[in-house]
């Protein structure tokens, strides 16, 4: 039942696993450009996501300990998968964690980082937790800026790791009083801040572009941006630095320069003194979604928040395509569960192109809707699964 177009290109085509939390350890067969997986809540259904994730990027999203994935009583697991390129050579990634380290291979070969995966399978993951991006606090905000150009840009993977040991170091000096080498980390926090900074305007002015337009689609709601308020801005120099109050007047304004960066952070010494902790930077920029001028989200209704955070997913697949020229694998995780009829429609319409979609569903779903001819649906059960035709 699978046509000669599903076989074009499927980055996943198989996932082994061995002692993933409550997974069977069997290998699953995912050559189909839609794979759907039903079952009951707590049954295995987000963990066969996990785990696609997993190995696109040798890392989790639902934790950042490793070791809480292993099945209970073990310590340690393993996950390979087998993948093809657009070009249509296979590969294979295998990534073991034991004794708690982990080992990550691409083609048998020992990758010594993390970062050497970005751009092997890329994946966006629709989840719950995405709310935050709209509610939560203005870290997990900066966080989906920061992943999303880490989803193809290696020097800001790098950038963004010097700067946090700068920072670390830094803050480290204002704790033991060590104030005589503040100047150096000064300009090493600034040279690296301001390259985080360029890139992360530019990505945002460029999400812009996406975000609005694909919101007012499924909200019939137009006008709402995304503000990036860096906390060095050309305004840094005047008494008064933007707030959430005055930000409506606040124009993009350029970034500083270096120097103006490191007069910026004396003119802190004091405050930073008495605090302990370095209180500007990126690690301090914030993002504001607006419309007419006006902060959106207090306005916004849990539904108006709930898609937000759905279209930033959207746009970042849209973003990924439009940089790299490569379609994402989609991870939807019982996103639709909480639109209405209608907003599901259009979520479902206005799905950004992907080159395959994983999509979990409660039995009782209409999934049936959304297949295609090709889709593939498996019931997932107690960490197991079973092709229904």
């Amino acid at each position: 039942h699978h046509h000669a177009d599903a076989e074009r290109v499927v980055p996943f085509l198989t996932l082994s696993v061995a002692n993933y939390r409550n997974l069977s350890n069997e290998t699953i067969d995912l050559l189909a450009k839609e794979i759907f997986f039903t079952g009951e809540n707590g049954k295995g259904k987000s963990n066969l996501l996990e785990a696609l994730y997993y190995s696109a990027y040798g890392s989790s999203f639902r934790t950042r300990n490793d070791s809480e994935i292993a099945r209970k009583g073990d310590s340690d697991f393993s996950i390979r998968s087998l993948f093809r390129e657009e070009n249509g050579t296979s590969h294979t990634t295998a990534i073991f964690f034991e004794k708690s380290q982990k080992k990550i291979e691409k083609d048998g070969k020992i990758l010594h980082d993390r970062k050497e995966l970005v751009n092997t399978i890329p994946c966006v993951l629709y989840n719950h937790d995405d709310l935050d991006f709209a509610v939560g606090s203005p870290e997990r905000r900066r966080f989906f800026i920061d992943q999303s150009l880490s989803m193809y840009d290696v020097m800001y993977i790098d950038v963004m790791r010097r700067y946090k040991k700068v920072l670390k170091n830094r803050n480290l000096c204002l704790k033991e009083q060590m104030y005589q080498l503040l100047e150096t980390y000064d300009v090493q926090l600034a040279f690296n801040g301001l390259e985080i900074q360029k890139k992360r305007k530019n990505a945002i002015f460029q999400f812009n572009q996406i975000f609005g337009n694909l919101y007012e689609q499924v909200t019939g709601i137009d006008g709402v941006g995304i503000k990036y308020i860096p906390t060095w801005n050309k305004k840094s120099g005047d008494e008064k630095p933007v707030t959430i109050e005055t930000f409506s007047t606040y124009t993009d304004s350029s970034l500083p320069e270096i120097d103006e960066v490191q007069d910026f952070m004396r003119s802190k010494r004091d405050v930073e003194k008495a605090l302990g902790t370095t209180v500007t930077g990126p690690h301090r920029d914030r993002i504001v979604f607006v419309r007419n001028k006006e902060s959106f989200v207090p306005m916004a209704s849990t539904g108006q928040r709930r898609l937000i955070a759905l279209v930033l997913r959207t746009a970042q697949a849209v973003f990924y395509t439009r940089v790299t020229g490569k379609k994402p694998v989609l991870l939807m995780d019982d996103v639709l569960l909480a639109l209405d009829p209608e907003k599901r429609k259009r979520l479902t319409t206005l799905l950004p192109e992907y080159d395959q979609l994983f999509c979990t569903f409660l039995p009782g779903e209409p999934y049936e809707n959304y297949r295609k001819e090709n889709t593939r649906i498996y019931k997932i059960n107690s960490g197991g699964w079973e092709e229904t035709k």
